[in-house]
């Protein structure tokens, strides 16, 4: 039994770090453009109810991944809409996308499956059988999950391309300094936009992996993930990397509560708040230290 506790730990961790690591380079993408989303909670329930809507109807895991990526494609199209040129503020776009989420999901639950509670399930990615219920079994499963492959490349792609490209260089200009961006002929609108989308559609595919790894669509399944993944963008100073990386410590204090609940007793019990307690230690610290600083035009608008 003791034996498992390590790859069952490590399995967890991987496993839950994907949907929230996915969400934080998806966040931190909208954001070093300079418009704030934190519409990442709702982005990953509409997500992932699509994936599995989409897989239940085509019979295909690339069916459903791709309704979760353009779902999630969708809501960061409205949200900057509503921002850039519905001039909402994005607070209170990012919370109205959020209601709308967490209600239409659950509406669409009923009249798609006759149940308020959860969907049929699905099998998700199995490109490989891996037979077993040890710790290791589980741990060889998510390390053949392509999804969890897709997190790692995603996030060392957005931090390359912010880094080494035009385009990186154009978003972060979008968020620094959006009026002299714009003095510079850079369509500080247009990559604002697209920032957000693909940003959201990274995010959605965060709701894919949700989904997959539960094997079925749960009534309010992503449980404040978006919010977790919000504030690694913000302790990791706005980089996707290393907001990638603060998730893998968010997970690890969510997995450890996960793997030590069939232990009994009141302490496994209060392992389930520590990725929350966690979170906002981090968040006060980092209010204390500002080591880092937002990108100097977020939230700020510019007329083109």
């Amino acid at each position: 039994m003791n034996g498992q506790v390590v790859p069952a730990f490590l399995a967890a961790t991987l496993e839950m770090s994907v949907p929230l690591g996915l969400a934080a380079i998806g966040g931190a993408l909208s954001e070093r453009a300079g418009v704030p989303n934190i519409a990442l909670e709702g982005i990953l329930l509409g997500s992932a109810f699509a994936a599995v809507a989409g897989m239940v109807a085509s019979g295909s895991a690339i069916g459903g991944l791709v309704c979760g990526a353009l779902t999630g494609a969708t809501f960061g199209l409205v949200h900057a809409a509503l921002v850039l040129r519905g001039r909402i503020d994005a607070i209170v776009s990012g919370l109205a996308l959020n209601l709308v989420a967490a209600g239409g999901t659950r509406t669409l639950l009923r009249a798609f499956y006759h149940s308020s509670a959860n969907s049929p399930n699905v099998r998700g990615f199995s490109l490989v059988e891996v037979a077993g219920s040890s710790g290791g079994h589980g741990l060889l499963r998510v390390l053949v999950d392509p999804l969890t492959w897709v997190f790692v490349g995603l996030a060392v792609l957005v931090a390359r391309g912010l880094r080494a490209t035009r385009w990186g260089l154009w978003v972060r200009a979008a968020g620094n300094d959006p009026r002299s961006a714009y003095a510079a002929a850079v369509p500080v609108a247009g990559v604002r936009l697209g920032a957000v989308v693909v940003g959201s559609a990274i995010t959605g595919l965060g709701g894919v992996a949700l989904a997959f790894s539960q094997h079925q669509f749960q009534a309010g399944m992503s449980g404040g993930r978006g919010f977790i993944a919000l504030a690694a963008v913000i302790v990791s100073g706005w980089r996707p990397e290393r907001a990638a990386l603060a998730c893998v410590a968010f997970a690890a204090l969510e997995a450890a509560g996960f793997v030590l609940q069939d232990r009994g007793g009141a302490l496994p019990a209060a392992f389930a708040v520590l990725p929350y307690v966690g979170t906002l230690l981090v968040l006060v610290l980092f209010a204390r230290g500002r080591s880092f600083q937002a990108p100097r035009g977020l939230g700020v608008l510019h007329d083109e």
